[in-house]
This record gives structure tokens, C-alpha cells and sequence, in this order.
């Protein structure tokens, strides 16, 4: 399951990625106090320049990564929360729901 790679070939797209894992963190997200979503940001980015770096430890490069899946969660949460504000923001406007935004159509 894990695979021999370096840690310092982890990077934030791998972190994003173990969201979508169930059970690879073993603490209840509800243990951890919430963060803001600039803060778990921060923290996410120092994170990932650590593990990038490769210096450290098997023990303790599992244990940022599990963090860093914990942050990961935070700003997904904080983020989807934003766009249930929006969307209730633009029905009480009388705008239009917004739309899904698709990269390959963007210009």
C-alpha cells in the first residue's frame, strides 16, 4: 500500500488525493479544533515543504501526512461551506443558481 517512495516525492496533489481514502487518518476530525481556511492553508503549505524536503523520519513523514490529510479535509469543509453561503446569498437576491464551473470550457 505504501509505496518505498523518497518523502520528499509527497506532494500536495498526494495529499489531496489520500481525501479521498477512507481510514488512512486513525483521529476523528472532530477531535481536532477547527481552523480557519487561511490557516489550514498555511499550515497545509509548510506541511508539504517539510515532507518535500526529506529529511525526516518514516514515523514522523506519516505523521505530517496524516495532518496534512486532517488539513486537507478542513479546507474542503471550509470551502464547500462558502459555497453553500453563496449559493444561499444569490437565491435571496433572485439571482440565478450558479453554475458548475468547468476548467476545459474556461478560457
Amino acid at each position: 500500500m505504501f509505496s518505498a517512495a523518497r518523502a520528499d516525492d509527497v506532494n500536495l496533489r498526494t495529499l489531496v488525493g489520500a481525501c479521498t481514502v477512507h481510514g488512512m487518518a486513525t483521529r476523528n476530525p472532530k477531535d481536532e479544533p477547527k481552523l480557519d481556511f487561511e490557516t489550514a492553508m498555511r499550515d497545509l503549505e509548510e506541511l508539504v515543504e517539510r515532507l518535500e524536503q526529506g529529511d525526516l523520519p518514516l514515523e514522523e513523514s506519516l505523521a505530517a501526512f496524516e495532518k496534512g490529510v486532517l488539513l486537507t479535509r478542513n479546507c474542503q469543509t471550509a470551502l464547500k461551506e462558502a459555497e453553500q453561503k453563496v449559493e444561499i446569498l444569490l437565491k435571496k437576491a433572485g439571482e440565478p443558481a450558479a453554475l458548475d464551473f468547468d476548467a476545459d470550457v474556461a478560457d
